[in-house]
């Protein structure tokens, strides 16, 4: 069945003709909002291990991480190319030498087609963007920028340390060297109303933004989350209000936006609540299922007049 959406796995396959499948890095990098530059702690979902895989710290190099990925998803879903992601805490914070070899490194790779750059707004400075629009010239490269919420008030709660002003001028800048962005948002941040989720997406409409992934706030173990869940003070969104929300954001977003993610994978060895945010399968077809029924697609409600950054 087609889908409603500008699905990332079709987009794919149009631009590369095949199979493409994003395996997932751990470059052994850190994050200003837990050193202390930015703040310390990280933001309030956030582990230690900074949604990474720990491989890094097991020693495996970006080569060998790349190696059991790619042969995982050959056998798995007979992918043909790959698509290096760089995940784990904030993937531009480094000197500009080892970025090169880590994104070299990976590049070098038979069948990697493309980099994916997860990281913070506020670590891009002009080297690092200028190393990145060099590697866009030879594959296919998107920056993942983190937003979570346009609300300055919900940033500020959640300890992000950056604003929205400055992921604007992230993006701005960026898509000036001709690079896309994915923006990631999450649904059910504390005192968020819906409202508000949805002003978050008629904000990265009025971007235009490249793409986008959908994250359900889920809380894990050893993070101040938990404590705010365990002590009443935070309750989870419910599958049904979740599934709507994100209907209702494909409606908002332009048409051309790729969406990369609907929901998110927490490690089922750290997950808190809510126990529904593990049946990706099940969470993604109440999705499919509520789009057809309310017969929403993609950029029903996109404000058409607003012009692109």
């Amino acid at each position: 069945m087609e889908k409603r959406y500008s699905d990332y796995n079709a987009y794919l396959r149009k631009r590369f003709g095949c199979r493409v499948q994003k395996i997932t890095l751990d470059a052994g990098l850190g994050c200003p909002n837990r050193d202390g530059r930015v703040g310390t702690g990280g933001c309030i979902y956030c582990n230690a291990r900074g949604s990474g895989t720990g491989a890094a710290a097991r020693g495996q190099s970006i080569r060998r991480q790349l190696e059991i990925g790619m042969e995982r998803m050959r056998r798995r879903y007979k992918a043909e190319k790959f698509i290096a992601y760089f995940q784990s805490f904030s993937n531009t914070d480094a000197p500009i030498d080892v970025l090169e070899r880590l994104y070299g490194e990976a590049l070098s790779m038979p069948d990697v087609v493309g980099l994916s750059i997860g990281t913070r707004p506020d670590c891009v400075g002009p080297g690092v963007l200028e190393l990145l629009a060099r590697f866009a010239s030879r594959c296919m490269l998107w920056m993942e920028y983190g937003l979570q919420s346009c609300h300055d008030s919900t940033l500020a709660a959640i300890n992000r340390g950056h604003d929205r002003a400055c992921f604007e001028k992230a993006v701005v800048d960026t898509r000036a060297l001709g690079i896309p962005v994915c923006a990631h948002i999450i649904l059910g941040l504390p005192g968020e109303t819906l409202e508000m989720m949805l002003e978050t997406a008629r904000f990265l409409a009025d971007l235009h933004i490249d793409g986008i992934k959908i994250h359900l706030l889920y809380v894990v173990r050893g993070t101040p989350m938990e404590r705010l869940l365990r002590s009443g003070a935070y309750r989870c969104l419910e599958r049904e209000a979740y599934v709507d929300t994100v209907c209702n954001i494909l409606a908002l977003l332009p048409p051309s936006t790729v969406i990369h993610r609907l929901t998110g994978d927490p490690h089922p060895d750290e997950l808190v609540a809510p126990l529904w945010a593990l049946e990706k399968r099940k969470n993604l077809q109440a999705i499919d299922h509520r789009l057809e029924e309310m017969n929403i697609v993609q950029g029903m409600h996109f404000r058409k007049d607003t012009v692109a950054a």
